[in-house]
Order: structure tokens, then sequence, then C-alpha cells
């Protein structure tokens, strides 16, 4: 499918191509710096207490400190939004960041943001894709299928987007990142490996949410079925323990993994911690 927009950013000096970082925040926030790139994803910044509004009467109360506030994040290149809900997208973080900032989403938040001043938002349907270029430097993102809820509830809650971000160099994949989103585990994302195999990491929104009492993010169990299905190298939970609305915690998804003897995939995180990834040297130094 083609490319849906190339936005070209300014370069920044010499990029490091063998090493990147994932930084967690909370909840579905973290920091990814690779390639001369630094994304910030779903990003949430109100505090312990405070609450989001999730529609339908339904809020949800903060349970924990992100691990920074919006006002010392570095300079950032773009947002990758998954869907437009409070605890991705909070009022704090539309009233602070910077209104001309990229941001990378669904249609349905794209409209949104708009309505809100921001003047950057780009929108792709599932399976479209759009770029960012720094020299010859280029960062791919794709959308890939997620459902927010069964049958009638999934239709009540927002239309919510994986993505896969590949980071390429003359035209070369170097590094390949797929992120869930707020998604069940459903029939299309099967087609996930077909279209994207090769995910050197993924990043797991869990928690089991329950909206009504029906599960709407993945719980543990669900979560290891995703890694059976898009089998990446490296994978990282997020999305766990932060509101009341998670019902499933973060040791659910810990013993599922150890019984499934995929805990040498898994990597896990407390806030304000980062993790420190390496590029295999091979694949970096034919394309130097």
């Amino acid at each position: 499918m083609a490319e849906s927009f190339e936005i070209v950013l300014p370069a920044a000096g010499s990029a490091d191509y063998q090493t990147g970082s994932v930084f967690f925040v909370g909840t579905a926030t973290v920091l990814l710096r690779y390639a001369g790139f630094t994304i910030l994803t779903d990003p949430n910044f109100i505090h312990r207490h405070e609450k989001v509004r999730l529609g339908y009467g339904l809020s949800s109360r903060r349970l924990t400190e992100p691990a920074l506030d919006i006002k010392d994040l570095p300079p950032i290149d773009l947002v990758v939004l998954s869907h437009l809900h409070e605890d991705h997208f909070d009022r704090l973080v539309a009233r602070e960041l910077d209104k001309a900032l990229p941001i990378v989403t669904t249609k349905h938040a794209a409209a949104s943001l708009g309505e809100m001043g921001f003047t950057a938002a780009r929108a792709l349907d599932t399976w479209g894709s759009g770029s960012f270029v720094k020299g010859n430097t280029r960062l791919r993102i794709t959308a890939t299928p997620g459902t927010h809820g069964p049958g009638v509830i999934g239709k009540l809650l927002p239309p919510v987007m994986g993505s896969v971000l590949q980071f390429e160099k003359d035209s070369e994949a170097l590094f390949r990142v797929y992120i869930t989103g707020d998604t069940l585990i459903f029939d299309r994302l099967r087609e996930i490996p077909e279209r994207e195999p090769d995910l050197d990491l993924a990043l797991l929104h869990l928690g089991g949410t329950r909206a009504f009492g029906i599960l709407v993010t993945m719980d543990g169990r669900q979560g290891v079925e995703m890694l059976r299905i898009v089998q990446p190298k490296r994978a990282i939970p997020i999305h766990y323990n932060d509101y009341t609305i998670f019902k499933s915690p973060l040791s659910d998804f810990q013993r599922a993994v150890e019984a499934a003897r995929f805990s040498d995939r898994v990597i896990y995180l407390s806030h304000d911690e980062t993790y420190q990834f390496e590029v295999p040297a091979g694949r970096v130094a034919t394309k130097r």
C-alpha cells in the first residue's frame, strides 16, 4: 500500500544506529529513541488519585505516578497514539502538548485532535502507512488491526490501531517495533506476521481492562497469545496496574509467560526504567 504521508524533519547531527532505548513513563506511555528519532506513545501524564473520563459515565482513578512530568519531556519528533481515551491522551496533555507536534493515529482520533487545536494529526487506515524522514534515515509507521471490545461494546468504544514502526537507512530495514494498542485477541491479528514478520520488539498493552464487566484490553492469558501470534524477538508489557479499571495485574501475565516458557523473550520495566537495545552489528554494518 502506498504511503499516505511523508514528513521531512530536520536532521540533527549523526544518528546512533547501533543502540536505542525504551523509557517507561507509565500506562501506555513510553519514550522510544532510535536512529535519531524520539517518539512518544499514548501520552498520559496526570498524577496519582486524579481521574480520567472514559465515556458513558465511566471514569477511572490513577493509582500510580508517571515517571516524569509533561514539562520535563525531551524534544519530541512525533507521537504515536493508538486511540483517543483519556488514559492515553489526557486533559493535561490536550492542554500542554505542542499543538504543532505530528501525531499518528486513527481517523476518529485525528478528527477530535483537530477540534482541540492540534494541527499535525495524521490519520491511518488499517495497513496504511506514512513516513518521517531525517536525511537518509526513514521511520515508516504502518497501522495494524485492533479491536477494543467484542460485539456491541466494540462499537461503543473509540476505534483503536496497533502500529509497526520500521526504522530504515538507505531504504534498508534496521529495527522493527510493534505496538499492540488497546486490542483484544481476534482473527485479524494473524495478518500481522504475514505482512510484518521479523519483529524485533513488541510493546504489549495489557491490564485486563473491563467496561461494564466486559474485557476490553488484553489480560495475561491474551498477552501470551499475542506473543504466540506475532512472534517478536523481545516484548515489554505496558499498560497495567495504573488505573482502577485495570483488573488483570502484571502478575497474571508473568505467570502465563512462565507457563508458556516465554520468559527469555520478555523484559519487565518499572516506571522510570529504561530498556537499552542493540541492533545486530551485521545489520547495521551493511548500511553504513
